[in-house]
């Protein structure tokens, strides 16, 4: 595998506009008609969201995860995808290198809604 290119330089103001926390994938479901997304619903704590994924392709059981905890960016605006409102983006590694995507996860069980850096 050859990584990908480094993405240009940013500074510490713009790394902390990112809010990236853990939430807890309650669920995974299908999103109609499409082929590649999936439909996760995550607590965040004080919160539940939904944030729509493309992941429904690079894994044979997508509700395999479903009770994992993740890291998720949650202060992109809102995007509407094949007709659901995404609040939010799953962060995953893998995907811009050509391997099979995986989760970013916790080392260790952390609480809903706690913020990386």
């Amino acid at each position: 595998m050859t990584p990908a290119p480094v993405k240009p330089e940013i500074t510490l103001d713009d790394l902390n506009k990112v809010d990236i926390r853990v939430g807890t994938i309650r669920s995974v479901e299908d999103v109609p008609g499409a082929d590649k997304l999936v439909m996760l619903r995550v607590s965040f704590g004080d919160r539940e969201r939904v944030i729509v994924s493309g992941m429904k392709q690079e894994r044979p059981n997508p509700k395999e995860i479903e009770g994992r905890q993740a890291l998720f960016v949650v202060n992109l605006a809102p995007r509407r995808m094949k007709g659901v409102l995404s609040e939010g983006m799953v962060f995953d590694i893998g995907y811009a290198d050509g391997v099979v995507p995986v989760l970013a996860v916790p080392e260790a069980p952390v609480p809903e809604g706690s913020r990386a850096g």
